[in-house]
């Protein structure tokens, strides 16, 4: 199955039990691709008690992809990312039309 899941907030606990969902997905042999979009940019520096970064890290591992709202970035005065590649509308739209399932976190 394709998954599709979009994140747009920055909320700790939130955005770890979406990387949870994320790893358990690839690792049960999903195709899954997560879009940060709004606050959601801003999850791999969260600091807090969840382990999101840890999270991360085995999602990519594990063959998850991560895209990241160019808009976003720039509107919170960042350029780039050190785990996901930039994305823009057209890629959200690519990942919502290819999906057979679509979950928001936000």
């Amino acid at each position: 199955m394709k998954i599709g899941i979009i994140i747009s907030t920055n909320e700790p606990e939130t955005v770890w039990n979406a990387f949870r969902f994320g790893v358990t997905s690839v690792k049960a042999g999903h195709e899954v691709n997560v879009f940060l979009y709004g606050k959601g940019v801003e999850s791999e520096e969260i600091k807090s008690t969840f382990d999101i970064k840890e999270q991360i890290d085995i999602f990519c591992k594990n063959g998850g992809k991560i895209l990241v709202c160019e808009g976003c970035l720039q509107m919170r005065p960042k350029t780039k990312s050190k785990v996901c590649v930039i994305g823009h509308q057209k890629d959200l739209l690519e990942i919502v039309e290819k999906s057979d399932k679509i979950l928001t976190f936000g």
